[in-house]
């Protein structure tokens, strides 16, 4: 991989990721048993993940027509509580575009989803379409990794186990979505629960993660 998709692919990198759970906090609150975490990756990743990682392949090949990603985006993402949360994180993606030579306009923009600003930055960047799926998936799938470990009482091996077991998921997804070039083509998967889950969780008053 080039060394700026290695650079998004870094939990350490300050675009506000230690704020995010990957929907697994949510998840938890709702009831969802710890054992079910690794399920719980394979059907995000076989639905909201998918999506996003589309997103971000779509614009990544024509940035020109953000816009009409974004509207895509938004269809497939019925939540306004999801679709906001994604926003809010986008920021830190776009501050760090912008401080390395993206046009500073996306710094002023509050409507942009996070899978169009990785979209954004890969394609200044100039990172192909596989990189910019996996750094998508990547992101998620550490995300609920990390999280998991503030959430429940859990050895770190097993996250790691979770990240490895789910690595056929990924390629799947990366194949999926590669040559995909116009909004039209995003895929529609949806998790209703999953999104039901995410949609309650800020009227939770004790929450660890944004979402």
């Amino acid at each position: 991989m080039s060394s700026h998709a290695l650079l998004l692919a870094d939990a350490r990198l300050p675009t506000g990721g230690h704020t995010q759970s990957g929907a697994l906090e949510p998840a938890l609150l709702a009831g969802m048993p710890e054992a079910k975490i690794e399920h719980f990756l394979v059907a995000r990743l076989r639905t909201s993940i998918r999506v996003d990682a589309a997103t971000a392949v779509v614009t990544r090949a024509d940035p020109e027509r953000v816009e009409d990603v974004i509207s895509a985006w938004n269809a497939r993402t019925p939540s306004h509580v999801v679709r906001e949360a994604s926003c809010q994180a986008a920021r830190g993606y776009l501050r760090l575009g912008v401080r390395g030579g993206l046009d500073a306009r996306w710094n002023r923009r509050t409507d942009v989803p996070r899978p169009v600003a990785v979209g954004l930055l890969a394609a200044h960047w100039r990172l192909d379409a596989e990189q910019t799926a996996r750094v998508v998936c990547h992101d998620e799938v550490q995300a609920v990794a990390s999280a998991a470990l503030k959430l429940a009482p859990l050895d770190p091996i097993d996250t790691v186990g979770w990240s490895l077991g789910v690595a056929d998921e990924i390629d799947e997804v990366v194949d999926a979505v590669r040559e995909l070039t116009s909004p039209d083509h995003l895929p529609a998967a949806t998790a209703p629960l999953l999104e039901l889950w995410q949609h309650a969780h800020p009227t939770h008053t004790r929450r660890l993660f944004r979402a």
